[in-house]
């Protein structure tokens, strides 16, 4: 027990019945003495030596008791309750559950719970660590020194529990760890739900204590299925939005600024505890905490609330695929690998030097499922978008022959990880009605938004997202823009491929973060041709992009064409919408669009009832490679149509004769890229064009507007 390796130190500390009385024994390294204190009772105890102290009392039931304990400089002493003297405070179903790998609110039972136990408040510790010969608690209540505060083995579970009275709030916290070898390691919590400002690593005693105001919110945001719903989502890294701010601070100003815009969602990269602020937070060390770096838990909370009444859903990045090796989390958390896969092969992450999570171990993935959960329930978050879903899926990614061993049935997927995903997609949607879940999935994996109980053609089920990233379209359709307009034509299919298969499954069309980082360049500055060119291809590529089926997001600064790359250092470039910056006009132009594009959206079902049905969409004219033209038509659930053309060329096209729909009469323009308040050259569409007898792309009426250059132009019934 000395040594920190005892399993079961309430079996020595505390209170016994024995012949002759009731044995009292306490351990309190440094103490000079300890005084038991009781109703008509005070007795100085024995110095056994080491800081242990006991004694018999001539009594025939243990009483309620404190302790005296006196200290070298502080001889009057301080009277504490006795830890060892309380039961366990961690049920036996708790316990069940977490033995079976199916405690779905498992932050309830593991980490550190303020609460009142046999009537004495204080923290109940708990900790997984099955591996571990004993775990002792150390904090600043007790100057980092755990010798006196071992933890007790609950049984086969692997769990560690302590509770201290006293401690609450705002305590500073670790878990001391023996390892089989004998060694020690200090641990935050995997479970701890606050911590540190990094690079200090403590875990922190919480508990909330925030209003929710967002009840409205809540109880209508699964009304309609996301997929037949509009979903346009601005991408944020929170601690680079505005550098400086605390989520408070960020809860005044960007639900403001997104409800002008008119985006439905926000989407923020990973808000968890991580070290390294380079990783953007995709290494996770604290995946129950939001990071301290602007605030508590509680502000994290005042934020998404803000946001809601404003109207806004909150979408947060989720990365269960690996954890980084930090030395204080969760690699081999109790001497052995734990978290992370037996076999170093699987456990190391190729790409990253990261570590992999083991799917298979049922602790291992209610952590995980728990986590996702956790999100959704403790913090009111809408969605969940799952970081590198494939890097999980097959135990070849990023692996060359020889580096990896198949599955049982000589397959390259991971079913473990198959499984989890499975089970995590199933119990958020069961546990959080009107959640989604996302998936960034950058292979044909087949079924990623399919029912986890539909078998494909494979032999799999469906994973259970909700929604998936397209990663084929963002690839093929930046590909196309990118090239001078002449080259166009012979890269026409990258932008018409996207909708062979765009049923099978439900998008989300992504100009996310990674597109706009290491060299890529920021949206506007991949497109060719001097600066008013550049701005009229990203207006055209935007207008294209929310006319296509499938949901958009787009980075923070893309919405104002900010011409440099994204730093997490200074984040987006706001000095370019200062009306003292000369070009400030340009860059005005373009978010007045992305607002246009987003009010023009949202009353549209055209274009986002049937984004997941071929019903909802027709080329009217996919072929026009000469021209660099793109035309088709979206149908909202009643059959009613919204027109969409792209000019990809720099020129103006007269009379573009485009067949549409009979039971359409007149056409009316209702967005146009190239206005000039947008910074176009302002060719419209300006009056009603009726549709005419005359026979165009295989229908009997058509319509002959003009074309603005590097432009795209929607036209609705008028």
């Amino acid at each position: 027990m000395l040594s920190g390796g005892h399993h079961d130190p309430h079996a020595l500390l505390g209170a016994h019945s024995v012949r002759g009385g009731v044995e009292l024994r306490v351990l309190r390294p440094h103490a000079l003495s300890v005084t038991v204190l009781a109703k008509g009772l005070r007795t100085e105890l024995n110095d056994d030596g080491d800081g242990l102290f006991s004694g018999v009392l001539p009594l025939r039931t243990t009483p309620d008791y404190r302790l005296l304990v006196t200290y070298e400089g502080h001889e009057d002493g301080f009277e504490v309750e006795d830890p060892y003297r309380f039961l366990p405070a961690l049920g036996e179903l708790d316990l069940h559950l977490i033995g079976e790998g199916r405690h779905e609110e498992l932050w309830r039972a593991l980490g550190a719970h303020p609460m009142t136990h046999q009537g004495v408040t204080g923290t109940r510790f708990t900790v997984w660590a099955p591996n571990a010969r004993g775990v002792r608690v150390v904090g600043d209540f007790n100057f980092w020194d755990g010798s006196g505060f071992p933890m007790r083995s609950l049984g086969a579970t692997g769990v560690w529990e302590l509770f201290l009275p006293g401690i609450g709030d705002g305590a500073l916290y670790k878990f001391e760890i023996m390892r089989p070898d004998g060694s020690y390691t200090q641990r935050a919590d995997p479970m701890a739900r606050r911590t540190e400002v990094p690079p200090a690593n403590a875990s922190i005693v919480t508990e909330s204590h925030h209003e929710w105001g967002d009840q409205e919110w809540m109880a209508r945001r699964g009304e309609l299925p996301v997929h037949e719903a509009p979903l346009s989502v601005y991408e944020v890294h929170l601690p680079s939005w505005r550098p400086g701010l605390t989520y408070r601070q960020l809860a005044v100003q960007l639900p403001k600024y997104v409800k002008d815009l008119g985006f439905t969602h926000v989407e923020f990269m990973p808000v968890a505890e991580h070290p390294f602020g380079g990783s953007w937070g995709y290494q996770v060390t604290g995946f129950y905490a939001p990071t301290s770096r602007m605030g508590t838990p509680d502000d994290f909370r005042h934020l998404v609330d803000s946001l809601h009444r404003a109207g806004i859903g909150v979408l947060v990045d989720w990365v269960p695929a690996h954890f980084p090796r930090d030395d204080w989390a969760l690699a081999e958390f109790d001497g052995r690998p734990l978290y992370e896969h037996s076999d170093p092969a699987r456990a190391a992450h190729p790409d990253w030097g990261t570590l992999e999570f083991d799917y298979g171990r049922k602790e291992v993935r209610n952590f995980l499922v728990a986590n996702a959960t956790y999100w959704c329930e403790e913090f009111h978050i809408d969605g969940l978008r799952v970081d590198a879903v494939a890097s999980m899926l097959y135990l070849d990614y990023s692996r060359e022959d020889g580096e990896w061993s198949p599955n049982v049935h000589g397959g390259r997927e991971n079913l473990d990880a198959v499984a989890f995903l499975q089970e995590m997609n199933a119990t958020v949607y069961r546990r959080c009605p009107g959640v989604v879940t996302v998936a960034e999935e950058s292979t044909a994996w087949n079924g990623v938004t399919r029912a986890t109980h539909h078998v494909g053609d494979d032999g799999f089920g469906g994973l259970g997202f909700g929604l998936k990233w397209n990663m084929g379209w963002m690839h093929d359709s930046l590909g196309y823009v990118e090239h001078e307009p002449v080259h166009r034509k012979f890269h026409h299919n990258e932008m018409t491929f996207s909708m062979v298969y765009a049923y099978s499954e439900n998008y989300v069309l992504p100009i996310s973060h990674d597109e706009v980082v290491h060299g890529k360049r920021a949206l506007v500055s991949k497109m060719p041709g001097d600066w008013w060119q550049q701005r009229a291809n990203h207006r055209a590529y935007l207008g294209f992009m929310w006319a296509h089926p499938g949901k958009q997001l787009l980075f923070m600064g893309q919405e104002f064409a900010q011409g440099a790359e994204w730093s997490e250092g200074h984040g987006p470039d706001w000095w370019l919408l200062d009306p003292s910056y000369a070009a400030e006009p340009d860059h005005r132009g373009v978010r007045d669009l992305v607002r246009e594009l987003n009010t023009v959206y949202g009353k549209a079902p055209a274009l986002w009832q049937r984004d997941t049905v071929p019903e909802g969409f027709a080329w009217v004219d996919g072929g026009a490679w000469e021209d660099n033209v793109f035309a088709f038509l979206r149908f909202d659930k009643h059959g009613s149509p919204l027109l969409a053309v792209s000019n990809f060329s720099p020129v103006v096209r007269h009379g573009y004769r485009l067949g549409v729909p009979e039971t359409v009469t007149a056409w009316a323009e209702v967005l146009n890229t190239d206005e000039e308040r947008f910074g176009g050259s302002g060719v419209l569409n300006p009056d009603p064009m009726k549709a005419e007898q005359v026979e165009s792309h295989g229908r009997r009426t058509s319509i002959a507007p003009t074309l603005p250059p590097l432009a795209t132009v929607w036209f609705r019934p008028a």
